[in-house]
């Protein structure tokens, strides 16, 4: 039986039923159009629209890591989103916050500016520390599967069975997290992230065999190019097949839906609650 509250530091988070995160990429290289926001009205501007459409929590980027991407110093990371953090702590004092790093110092900084859960694309495994700092903190930890590094992720990527193989992966993976002291975990498959298009596929019609995990599931599909690849669009034209496998996610047990479009898939969740 997956748990359906988190602890966040003393601040309860209750998930009875799939919920939405909306995406704020303080970023200017996203691979998403709009997904990228320069300026600080700009983001609050956005936040305040996916809060009013229904968004559960909100998580904030500051480095893309979009095949091939570029690494940055862990000081321009921090300079991105530092004012957005503060930001929409300051206007929006009771929403859920989440950061995207796999730094375990933009964690704790982070953190400090109280942030309510970490999700980390690499699950520790591009930060020795992280897991540590991560439970000292006491916060919800996300964890993603990857197969190599953003920069040579999608380099002929290899399974033997990509369900079961990243099944594995999570079984060390939550028993290493636990140990270190890390009480709330939730599993992201990590779509597009070291897998080809067929991969993907393959993986989410196989993602009810993580529910033995007892674990949330979070899933991003968000106008990825499993998608718009396979339908032969560009992102901005993702939309409706994003909806699309966010369905198909759903069933397969998602509890977190990880988005750039919070409307479409609060209707997606309300349409799903209806066929449950």
């Amino acid at each position: 039986m997956r748990q359906t509250t988190l602890n966040a530091n003393g601040k309860l988070i209750v998930i009875r039923q799939p919920v939405v995160m909306g995406i704020l990429n303080a970023t200017p290289d996203s691979f998403y159009n709009q997904g990228r926001n320069s300026s600080l009205d700009s983001l609050l501007k956005k936040a305040e629209e996916m809060l009013l459409q229904g968004a559960f929590i909100l998580d904030i980027g500051g480095m893309s890591t979009k095949p091939g991407s570029a690494e940055i110093s862990e000081e321009e990371e921090w300079l991105r989103i530092e004012g957005i953090i503060k930001g929409l702590r300051k206007n929006f004092p009771h929403v859920l916050l989440s950061v995207d790093t796999y730094r375990s110092e933009i964690a704790r900084r982070s953190a400090f500016e109280g942030i309510d859960w970490i999700n980390d694309i690499s699950s520790g495994s591009m930060d020795d520390q992280m897991f540590s700092v991560v439970a000292k903190l006491n916060l919800p930890y996300v964890m993603m599967h990857m197969q190599g590094q953003p920069r040579n992720m999608q380099e002929n990527p290899q399974y033997e069975n990509v369900t079961q193989d990243i099944l594995a992966y999570f079984i060390e993976k939550i028993q290493t997290c636990e140990e270190a002291g890390i009480k709330d975990i939730i599993i992201d498959p990590g779509f597009g992230f070291g897998k080809t298009i067929a991969q993907n596929y393959e993986l989410l019609n196989g993602c009810h065999q993580f529910s033995i995990l007892e674990k949330r599931m979070l899933v991003g599909l968000s106008r990825k190019s499993m998608v718009y690849k396979q339908l032969d669009v560009t992102p901005d034209k993702a939309l409706n097949g994003t909806t699309a496998l966010n369905m198909i996610a759903l069933q397969q047990g998602a509890s977190i839906l990880r988005v750039h479009d919070v409307k479409e898939a609060m209707e997606c969740i309300a349409l799903y609650a209806a066929l449950k």
